[in-house]
């Protein structure tokens, strides 16, 4: 990155800035390295928001910039779930079975060995043998490459097929739910090979460390911490260069864009799978510090959840997508977590956990019709005010020339 970069980007040093000292403070105030004020199940939410912040990133740079409204992007996140954490779960479940048979008179087969952690992580599903899926399930290395590569191949053909077909608008949103939906169905069933409803489960506990939870969860976070910082210097790193203008042309006004001789599917394939594998790499960190990962969190409501969180932080501005993620997940959890008191009306008690979502969609709608810019115009707001007073005709092709007042002065 060169000095020019950050000269006309200064938000991104002022988000970097904000994301190292909130690092640092949560670090000075958790019990596995500061003083303890905050729990482990707090770190766990805020490494977990955090995460939830880099797919919404994702999310804006697919949305708010390339005008691509896709209700599929959760899946990529889950399946990027599922890739680390059938790592997680095989080692932590071959760690258990090797130590159970450390005792045998007889030592174990290696075939042995694997009978039994077939048997310990199918035999919810009736079953014992390690579906084709798992061949790699021993390989973090490969795991990890899964992690990006599967949700970047599923995107990439996806888009492929969509965009050359010059699917747009609320066509293609219904196809991305669509995929979607049918993924989470088939995870769902037993044949998948990834344990049904059942999911990937325990994967907190990470094979071959002793550390305590409270260590672990910090590690997580600032995993999550990095892979945010990361993820936004790389999207606005996109949108500043001649990338993110064709495809903010893009969504403006894709004919025009095309008319120029731009390859207009090129530039939508490669936003959709690349953001693809943000979402994945974030759900990789999500679900080790959530400790289970089902098909469930694959449904289509998770997506437009997604798209609610970038809509309420106000979406074509990166801070903004990171603002309604932050935002929506710490009000969710105060709300869904039982710590806000029920009201009791005397003919009905409102209890927020059933509450929680009419109020997501109620501020959703509030903030469209009357926010369009969202939480993130909050900003434009105070920049609105460190600006000076200009009045008078603009004496140049934009809004920002040299004003008719100001020519006199």
């Amino acid at each position: 990155m060169n000095r020019s970069f950050f000269a006309q980007s200064p938000s991104v040093l002022v988000f970097l800035g904000c994301l190292g000292l909130a690092t640092l403070f949560v670090t000075v105030l958790s019990e596995a390295f500061g003083i303890g004020v905050l729990s482990t199940s707090f770190i766990k939410t805020l490494g977990k928001t955090l995460c939830l912040c880099l797919i919404a990133v994702a999310m804006d740079l697919v949305w708010g910039y390339a005008g691509i409204l896709s209700l599929g992007h959760f899946a990529f996140f889950g399946l990027g779930g599922y890739m680390i954490g059938m790592w997680l779960m095989y080692e932590r479940t071959r760690e258990i079975v090797e130590s159970s048979m450390s005792d045998a008179v007889i030592p174990p087969t290696p075939q042995e060995i694997s009978d039994a952690i077939g048997n310990q992580i199918f035999g919810v599903v009736g079953s014992s043998e390690f579906p084709l899926i798992w061949t790699f399930a021993d390989s973090l290395t490969i795991q990890l490459f899964l992690v990006v590569a599967i949700p970047g191949v599923l995107a990439g053909l996806f888009g492929w097929l969509a965009f050359r077909s010059r699917v747009t608008g609320v066509y293609l949103s219904i196809l991305t739910q669509a995929m979607t939906l049918a993924l989470s169905l088939y995870l769902f069933q037993n044949e998948s090979g990834l344990r049904g409803n059942n999911g990937l489960s325990g994967l907190q506990n990470l094979p071959g460390v002793e550390a305590g939870q409270d260590v672990v969860s910090m590690w997580f976070f600032w995993a999550s911490a990095l892979a945010l910082g990361l993820g936004y210097l790389l999207a606005a790193r996109v949108i500043s260069g001649k990338f993110g203008s064709v495809i903010r042309g893009i969504r403006d006004n894709e004919q025009r864009v095309r008319f120029l001789g731009y390859a207009v599917e090129s530039y939508k394939l490669v936003i959709f799978a690349g953001t693809a594998m943000i979402a994945g790499i974030a759900g990789a960190l999500y679900y080790p510090q959530a400790g289970i990962v089902n098909p469930a969190e694959i449904a289509p409501i998770a997506s437009i959840y997604l798209a609610v969180w970038v809509a309420i932080g106000g979406r074509g501005r990166l801070y903004g997508a990171v603002l309604g993620a932050i935002f929506v997940s710490l009000v969710s959890s105060y709300f869904t977590g039982g710590q806000a008191p029920d009201i009791n009306l005397g003919f009905y008690t409102i209890k927020w956990v059933d509450w929680w979502l009419v109020m997501l969609g109620i501020s959703f709608v509030l903030v469209t019709l009357f926010a369009p810019k969202g939480l993130g115009g909050l900003v434009d707001l105070w920049e609105d005010r460190r600006r000076p007073d200009r009045h008078g005709a603009d004496l140049g092709p934009d809004a920002g020339a040299l004003r008719e007042k100001e020519a006199v002065e």
